[in-house]
């Protein structure tokens, strides 16, 4: 299974979005600075998740959130309690 999920930074409340096959190695990775995009706003914590069964398919919908130009389209996901 692979995971779209995106995480939120207790530092500034800005999002990141992404998707792994390993969601708990993924996080501490992220909690520990391992991620470039990531390392400088630490501490993250999840704020959605949603499984596919390919990486296609998870790579698709991680594209589509990405694509999302205003940050309350974002959080209308977020809120909606789907997958979470």
């Amino acid at each position: 299974m692979y995971t779209v999920y995106i995480i939120q930074s207790v530092q500034d409340n800005s999002y990141y979005i992404g998707q792994t096959k390993n969601l708990e190695k993924r996080m501490a990775e992220h909690n520990r600075g391992l991620n470039r995009s990531t390392k400088s706003r630490g501490p993250w914590k999840l704020v959605y998740q949603r499984e596919f069964s390919t990486r296609k398919e998870s790579y698709k919908e991680e594209q589509r959130l990405k694509s999302f130009k205003k940050r309350s389209s974002l959080e209308r996901i977020i809120h909606s309690g789907v997958e979470k």
